[in-house]
């Protein structure tokens, strides 16, 4: 019989958070046909007090657990002085909003019963919980006693309407109070759910629990369990929808993370520029200075857009009730994907440039059409200057990469150094390299690595994120919902002289 814990359900509590009560009636079985025998729940001295069985909860501890002829009898205290939770549990208690037990177990040792539920001879007792709606009905807080009583043996029964009246009842919020009993009946709702056994089980949820049951009885819950339409004595078993989605590999190039991303406000961003520097000379005493004629121009960035949609059918949101979420991940990962391939190679239009595109960026040659050159790597990085050079980054795909990783200096060294630390980029002659699946493979006259300032260089400008609105109108009478996604962003070179590229040929 596989683990599982579950959740049975009587109480009654003071000020002074003293509590009693009967956690399980011996006499009848609970509310889906189980019934304890007595000593089945053994010796225990101490459990924990939760609330709603919530583990994240403890509200006391259940100081004495015994077994009588009418049922399992336990005594404990609330923590009322240390936890804020158990004073606010006291007070739905003695208002009478909350007055049951319930008793959390994994069952070892249990039958079935002819007309459902099964007899347990032997459980594993976890925890005892406060809760508003027991599973047995007879699992109730049976005492509280009252801070200004006397000894601890004096008892106000709280079914006693009489000693009810005449004790004198806290003061509290009712508005606090409604909240606590809407909040109380949704966990109550959700800690009454059979929970999944280890063995996947069919009591998961209803329609598989009802299948069971009459599979063990023959008796049919009609409501619950669908019957064949061509032959009505025949039950259907129930079906489901996998919550887990098979999704395909998307890679796309990690831009973004090198380069400068700003926001933008409007359709295009115009940045000035400056061609040209000024020119000092130098003079003698009394001579008079020459002016100097720097030039300056402007650039600009358009913002471009980015869209799609998606028509997924009515029947698969509501079968697989996560869809909607993995629509949206789907469209998040090919969005990054097509922007990510632009940053590095767009060209055209209605895309944002790439830097392999921008014809004012310098190349090295590197010696040879197909076999990369670790001298050539060299001398295209301090072919930068030393200020963009300590600031620079490698790009390249993962086929270049795997070559780069051959290479030696002429010591014996290899140009790549692995990461050894967390979060530590892999280096090429000390430089940080990025694996870009969009930059081209090594071939006669490609260009497949490029080096430089990126932060400094390539700018991008977000106008409006990934915006994805759901249309359920536009085709209701298909039985379809629409998702419309869009996206603005623009991106270009700004700096070319932070960059140089690797072009392979001999000359």
């Amino acid at each position: 019989m596989s683990e599982r814990l579950e959740i049975k359900a009587a109480l009654a509590v003071d000020d002074a958070g003293t509590i009693t009560g009967t956690a399980w009636d011996y006499s009848t079985p609970d509310r889906v046909g189980d019934v304890i025998m007595k000593g089945a729940v053994g010796d225990h001295t101490r459990l924990p007090m939760l609330f709603a069985h919530d583990q994240a909860q403890a509200i006391g501890v259940w100081e004495s657990i015994t077994e009588t002829d009418a049922g399992l009898t336990v005594k404990g205290r609330l923590l009322v002085d240390d936890v804020a939770r158990a004073r606010e549990v006291r007070a739905l208690v003695q208002a009478g909003a909350v007055s049951g037990l319930s008793i959390g177990f994994v069952s070892q040792k249990a039958t079935a019963r002819a007309r459902g539920g099964r007899t347990i001879a032997k459980l594993d007792l976890h925890e005892i919980s406060i809760v508003a709606v027991p599973c047995h009905p007879g699992a109730t807080i049976t005492s509280m006693k009252a801070a200004t009583d006397g000894p601890a043996d004096q008892e106000n029964h709280m079914d006693s309407a009489e000693n009810t009246e005449t004790k004198e009842a806290p003061a509290f919020d009712q508005k606090a109070f409604d909240a606590l009993a809407a909040r109380l009946d949704k966990m109550e709702a959700k800690a009454n759910r059979l929970p999944a056994s280890n063995d996947n089980q069919a009591n998961d949820n209803l329609d598989k629990k009802a299948f069971v049951d009459f599979l063990r009885t023959g008796q049919a819950d009609q409501k619950a369990l669908t019957v064949a339409a061509d032959a009505p004595g025949y039950i259907l078993a129930p079906e489901e929808t996998s919550g887990e989605f098979i999704r395909n590999l998307v890679e796309f190039s990690p831009v973004r993370g090198i380069a400068d991303v700003r926001g933008a406000g409007s359709h295009t961003i115009v940045l000035p520029k400056r061609l040209t520097v000024t020119n000092a000379k130098w003079k003698g005493e009394a001579v008079a200075s020459e002016a100097s004629e720097p030039t300056f121009g402007e650039m600009e960035i358009a913002i471009k857009e980015l869209n799609t949609h998606v028509d997924i059918s009515n029947w698969l949101i509501e079968d697989a009730q996560n869809v909607e979420s993995e629509v949206r991940l789907a469209l998040a990962e090919d969005f990054g994907a097509k922007e990510g391939t632009a940053f590095v190679n767009g060209s055209a239009a209605a895309e944002p440039k790439g830097f392999m595109t921008e014809a004012g960026i310098a190349q090295s040659l590197n010696g040879h059409a197909t076999n990369l050159s670790a001298d050539a790597l060299i001398s295209l990085m301090y072919a930068l200057p030393g200020v963009y050079r300590s600031r620079g980054t490698w790009a390249m795909n993962g086929t270049t990469l795997a070559a780069i990783r051959k290479l030696k200096d002429g010591a014996g060294n290899y140009l790549w150094q692995p990461s050894y630390q967390a979060g530590q980029p892999e280096t090429i002659l000390g430089r940080p390299v990025v694996e870009l699946i969009d930059m081209p493979d090594v071939a006669a006259n490609a260009f497949p690595i490029m080096f430089g300032d990126f932060k400094a260089g390539y700018r991008i400008y977000d106008r409006i994120e990934l915006a994805i609105l759901p249309n359920r109108f536009l085709l209701a009478t298909e039985g379809m919902i629409r998702f419309h996604a869009r996206r603005r962003v623009g991106a270009g070179v700004v700096r070319t002289d932070v960059f140089r590229k690797l072009k392979m040929a001999a000359a």
